[in-house]
């Protein structure tokens, strides 16, 4: 089980965005993309059949998954995360802080 999913709330913890909170919007292997946060300047084509407007535009880039923790609405802090079994016998995740399943 992934600790870090799609639709997270999570906190970076390094790089030039340190202390930003922002959701995840999707998760490659080892890394994250958080919806406007770490920002590049990309140099993009024109398209005329396509409809696309040339120019310099920003974009996601991705993030490691070590420089992103997931957020605790509780405590407004970074948090780590934890995998147990609930009494029906599914998995859950869990702060390891305050103990409270993440939703």
């Amino acid at each position: 089980m992934q600790k870090i999913k799609q639709n997270d709330e999570v906190i970076i913890i390094a790089g030039k965005d340190k202390g930003s909170i922002g959701t995840v919007t999707k998760v490659l292997d080892a890394k994250v993309l958080v919806e406007g946060l770490n920002l590049a300047k990309k140099h993009v084509r024109a398209n005329p059949n396509a409809g696309v407007a040339g120019g310099i535009v920003d974009t996601e880039m991705p993030l490691a998954i070590s420089n992103v923790a997931i957020y605790n609405p509780a405590t407004k802090k970074a948090d780590k995360v934890g995998v147990r079994t609930n009494k029906d016998g599914n998995k859950e995740r869990f702060f390891k802080s305050n103990g409270d399943s993440i939703v």
